[in-house]
């Protein structure tokens, strides 16, 4: 905590304050006088001193347990809330973000710290705190991520992803996950068009990576290679969350450039995705609607073919993802309560058993289910949403 220079008078002034007005009046004088001063930290320890002496406690907080009842205890709370939503906000109009947020995180209202986020200018002195409260604080994903891609580039982006942001739910993982495709695929566009026009002395006039890699195949002569090939494999797993059209689209041209790496550059991953990219072009084309049963087969008999419990839930809730993003959701619930094991913990990555009956509408086959397993609180569950959603 900093101090102040401040004068002889206003010492003085304070303790004929509290001797002629009493304490809640002179608490009132300082909170001015620090609101004025625009001295947060001091401002709100004062505001706590007012709320405790307008319900009659000690002023100085035990450290334990108070015996208060449940209105002094909620009185206290709506003080010191509002207290930080007015020196949270006074530091926001300040240009200190990151310190309006520790005060506005307990008023629960990103509303005010967003539209800060949206109007600030990015520098070196403040990028890194900007990134910490938008991305990693939650209050603005996309906007923290748009930031670091624009200043940190692709390494450190990727693999921030892949430590703090893939185990998003997907639905919050989309804005951001595009941000990185269009990015990469910005950036490989750039280089594999530069590589051209070194080679063939003039600019390629195909607007896509596929058209431009389509008849160029040395291109990849030699090993070579136009991006990381660990943040393009990367990038094409973190996609399979998106679902409009026009990235689906950009995503398959990162795949058809990946399947023309040499061999060592095509890593192996967690089945039913073990060779990278024809698995994930077939994903894509499923997604897209392009020969939709071929891939569905494909993917039906990598999740059947699978050992949950050695490798996990991935290639099974591919499947019933697949098939309820393709709207296929009676299948889908009846596959899950099929292939997934009763206790057996899965990843997220297909809707709950409760999704894929409300997407169905047809919640007897859970009730069914958990009727035979014992699971009461499943069976309870069932039946309270098939009520609730019952015609009236």
């Amino acid at each position: 905590m900093g101090y102040f220079v401040v004068s002889q008078e206003v010492f003085d002034q304070f303790r004929q304050q509290i001797e002629s007005l009493g304490t809640e009046a002179a608490i009132d004088q300082m909170i001015e006088y620090f609101r004025q001063e625009k001295q947060h930290f001091q401002l709100f320890e004062m505001f706590k001193l007012r709320a405790r002496a307008q319900l009659g406690l000690p002023l100085l907080f035990p450290g334990v347990a108070e015996d208060l009842t449940e209105d002094q205890r909620d009185q206290l709370e709506d003080a010191l809330v509002e207290a930080c939503d007015e020196v949270g906000r006074m530091l926001l109009d300040e240009g200190k973000i990151r310190e309006g947020w520790y005060y506005l995180r307990p008023v629960g209202d990103k509303t005010p710290v967003i539209d800060a986020l949206q109007q600030a200018e990015v520098d070196e002195e403040n990028l890194e705190d900007l990134i910490e409260v938008a991305l990693y604080e939650g209050v603005a994903p996309e906007i923290g991520f748009r930031w670091m891609l624009e200043h940190y580039g692709t390494c450190n982006s990727v693999t921030t992803y892949e430590q703090q942001l893939a185990g998003m739910p997907p639905v919050a993982q989309q804005p951001l996950a595009a941000l990185l495709l269009d990015h990469v695929y910005d950036e490989l566009m750039g280089t594999v068009s530069a590589d051209i026009a070194h080679q063939e002395g003039t600019d390629p006039q195909e607007k896509t990576i596929s058209e431009m890699i389509a008849s160029r195949d040395w291109l990849f002569a030699n090993s070579a290679y136009h991006i990381d090939t660990s943040h393009l494999a990367a990038t094409v797993r973190f996609v399979r969350v998106l679902r409009d059209e026009a990235h689906l689209r950009k995503a398959l041209e990162l795949v058809d450039y990946g399947s023309r790496l040499d061999p060592a550059f095509q890593y192996e991953q967690t089945p039913p995705f073990t060779e990278l990219y024809p698995s994930h072009k077939i994903y894509f084309q499923t997604l897209l609607g392009e020969d939709t049963e071929a891939g569905l087969a494909y993917f039906r008999e990598k999740a059947e073919a699978s050992d949950i419990r050695r490798e996990g839930s991935l290639a099974i809730e591919t499947y019933i993802e697949l098939l309820s993003r393709l709207g296929r959701h009676d299948e889908a619930l009846v596959a899950a309560l099929k292939m997934i094991p009763a206790g057996v913990h899965t990843i997220g990555v297909a809707p709950s058993l409760i999704e894929l009956s409300e997407n169905a509408q047809n919640y007897e086959p859970l009730a069914k289910y958990s009727q035979e397993q014992g699971d009461m609180l499943g069976y309870a569950t069932a039946l309270l949403f098939a009520n609730r959603n019952a015609p009236k």
